[in-house]
Order: C-alpha cells, then sequence, then structure tokens
C-alpha cells in the first residue's frame, strides 16, 4: 500500500470565543490596512485613523467600517485599540498628547501595539498607559506583507497575562499564532530575535545562490532539491526564485529591515550579546540603500554579490 504524504495543516491558535468587539486601528500602512481589514471582516467594528486621511476613508469605503480625524477620537469608546506605525518617535505621537489614542481611551480599554518598535518604548507606554488606567501590549508581528493581507501573521506579546486573554481572541482575526512572551518589551525583544535569524539567513541564501549561478547550475532544480533538506528555510521558499530572478518588489523593504537591525544593535550594545553577522548584514543593506534599492525587499542582498 502506498501512502501519499499530506502537507502540514495550516493551524490557528483558539483563544477561546470572541464577542463582537468596538476597535481601533491606528495606522494603515502596507501591513495596518489589511490588519484592519481583517477585524472588520471577523465581525469586529472598527475605527480606523491614518495620517493620510485619504487613506482612512479609502479603508472604510472598502471594509465599511469608520475614520476619524485623530487618534483619540478613532479611540473613543473603544475596547481595544491596535496599532501599527513606523517607529518610535511615531509610536509616542499617537500615543501620547492631546490628539493621542490615551486621551481618547477610557479605563479598562488594551492598547495593542504592533509596531515593530524598541523594547524601551514599549516600557515607557506601558507604564503611562498604566497609570491612566488602561493596558498596553507590546505585540510585534512577523509574516511580513503576504502574512498581513492573509491573516496569517505571527504575533509575538509582551504585557500583563489578564490583557493579553482579553487581547488574544481579537488579534486571532490576523494571527496564525499569538503568544505572551513575558513582561512588557518582551514583545519587542522576541521580535528582535526574529529580525537577527532573518539577517543571516537572508545573506547565506543569497551566497548560496550567487555561488550556485556562477557554478552553472539549475537553480531552479537547486533550490527544489535543497529546500526540502537541512537548509530549507522560510527565506528560501518564498524567497529563492525571486532572487535567482533579480525580482525584490515582494514586501518588507531594506529600510525597515535597517530599522529593525538598528533596534537590535542597540540593545544588543546594552544586554551585553554580540552581534558580528548582524551587524556585517547591516552594513550590507546600508550598500543596498547606496544603490538606490531604499524599497527594495529584504532578498535584495543578492544584488550586492550579483553585480558586485
Amino acid at each position: 500500500m502506498t501512502f501519499r504524504r499530506l502537507p502540514p495543516l495550516l493551524v490557528r491558535p483558539i483563544h477561546g470565543r470572541h464577542e463582537m468587539a468596538k476597535c481601533a486601528f491606528i495606522g494603515l500602512g502596507v501591513m495596518g490596512y489589511p490588519m484592519a481589514g481583517h477585524l472588520q471582516k471577523a465581525g469586529h467594528d472598527v475605527t480606523v485613523f491614518n495620517r493620510t486621511a485619504a487613506k482612512a476613508d479609502k479603508w472604510a469605503g472598502e471594509y465599511g467600517g469608520k475614520s476619524a480625524p485623530t487618534p483619540a477620537d478613532a479611540a473613543k469608546g473603544a475596547e481595544f485599540v491596535f496599532i501599527c506605525v513606523g517607529n518610535d518617535e511615531d509610536l509616542r505621537s499617537v500615543v501620547l498628547g492631546d490628539t493621542g489614542v490615551l486621551a481618547g481611551t477610557e479605563k479598562g480599554v488594551v492598547v495593542i501595539d504592533n509596531t515593530t518598535a524598541s523594547a524601551d518604548v514599549a516600557r515607557e507606554l506601558y507604564t503611562a498607559a498604566k497609570a491612566a488606567g488602561v493596558s498596553f501590549i507590546d505585540a510585534p508581528v512577523s509574516g511580513g506583507q503576504a502574512g498581513a493581507e492573509n491573516g496569517v501573521l505571527t504575533v509575538m506579546c509582551g504585557g500583563d497575562q489578564a490583557a493579553f486573554d482579553r487581547a488574544a481572541p481579537v488579534i486571532d482575526a490576523f494571527a496564525r499564532s499569538c503568544q505572551l512572551m513575558g513582561e512588557s518589551g518582551s514583545g519587542q525583544l522576541t521580535k528582535m530575535v526574529n529580525q537577527i535569524c532573518i539577517a543571516g539567513l537572508v545573506q547565506g541564501l543569497s551566497e548560496g545562490v550567487n555561488f550556485g549561478r556562477k557554478a552553472g547550475l539549475d537553480m531552479a532544480k537547486v533550490l527544489d532539491v535543497i529546500s526540502k533538506g537541512a537548509a530549507g528555510s522560510w527565506q528560501m521558499e518564498n524567497r529563492g526564485k525571486t532572487m535567482v530572478e533579480n525580482k525584490f518588489d515582494f514586501g518588507f523593504a531594506v529600510d525597515w529591515m535597517r530599522k529593525d537591525l538598528g533596534i537590535c544593535l542597540e540593545e544588543s550594545k546594552r544586554n551585553g550579546a554580540r552581534l558580528p553577522v548582524t551587524a556585517l548584514v547591516d552594513q550590507f543593506y546600508a550598500q543596498v540603500q547606496e544603490r538606490g534599492g531604499n524599497r527594495w525587499d529584504t532578498s535584495s542582498l543578492i544584488d550586492l554579490l550579483a553585480r558586485g
């Protein structure tokens, strides 16, 4: 008898049934736009804010939610406030101040920050939120633009257990996996580990693909074979073929990767971890930027090897 090997099932975490919740979503970039859409499609009542108001209005028209003129206005009456912006300063600007999220929230609200930022700003905003009677969870995501669009992101959280238990069933609208990693800042620290691992993987894959091409190998065949062995990775499965074709317009941009690696390198100065490969790859990405590849995706490291 011959058995056919079935592909692994895509398993979502089950954090319990959720009731319809009133949510706000702050920041509608390439990640936030579809993430907010998944919340609305899951049955939640979502109000969005974006610095470019036209984009918020477009989202509301597409998904049937509402838009608001400020983060505070979006947060009014919300039980859960999601944030997905660019960096630490962007995050502070939409949380603090007269028109920030905390100016519009009531006690008992849970703020879920999906921005990739520093652990320091996560702890700072956790403290500010707590003083206002609000819970704050740092919850950066992994999975890229495709993961956001397909609702299968990995979400790594830092904060209090009780707040996480309330938020997790709502987060599940756009997540394949969602876990509490520890106290405030732990989500961001976990995302740093994620980015450190990716940096080395992409450079190794770039060197392997470039070597294979120089050796005259059929790289489509090579990647098909080695992806089934110990060299296999998400990067190989999703970026290997496009790297061979010199196509670099698939999601997470070099500018954002450099921002993330900068956060990792700064944190390593504080905790004493040595990151020699990460520091080197960061400089390789700087070279990609210098040749105009700011918006290329992270697999563009191979361009430095292919073109010299």
